[in-house]
């Protein structure tokens, strides 16, 4: 009963989170394709910098785009999880939040050691990557201690 409820609680977190994401992405990528500059709340960073960098597209296509797809995928596999309630498709959700997190690894030494500027938005997304991945951590072991309890 326990671990039901902490399942339950991890997968609204999950779903909140990969909304989070999916929204940060996606005004990152419409910043990108309007042309707008990304407002910098902290001075010391330099958001646009980040943004409209050489680091900021992949053959074209802005990186946050495959955010967005990312963190849709993330969030459509929740749902379908929650009207299913299938664990198969939880446990694969879990496993590729693997991508977010060493993308966000990846993103955080490009800003820090190569760019050395900082965008907000990216810091957001790269902690909700993270965050993610320690989520799908727990998952995957509450999802096991349920089974070995039932």
């Amino acid at each position: 009963m326990h671990s039901r409820r902490l399942l339950n609680w991890l997968v609204a977190i999950f779903l909140v989170l990969s909304f989070i994401g999916f929204a940060d992405a996606s005004f990152l990528t419409i910043s990108h394709y309007t042309t707008k500059s990304v407002p910098c709340v902290i001075s010391s960073f330099d958001c646009n910098k980040v943004t409209s960098g050489p680091y900021s597209t992949i053959l074209g296509i802005p990186v946050a785009l495959f955010g967005v797809g990312y963190y849709l995928i993330l969030f459509v596999m929740t749902l379908a999880y929650l009207d299913r309630r299938y664990q198969k498709i939880l446990l694969w959700a879990s496993r590729f939040t693997i991508v977010g997190l060493i993308m966000s690894l990846w993103f955080i030494f490009l800003m820090a050691f190569i760019i050395k500027a900082f965008c907000l938005f990216c810091l957001v997304s790269a902690f909700t990557s993270i965050a993610l991945f320690i989520l799908g951590l727990c998952l995957v072991r509450t999802l096991r201690l349920e089974q070995v309890s039932s």
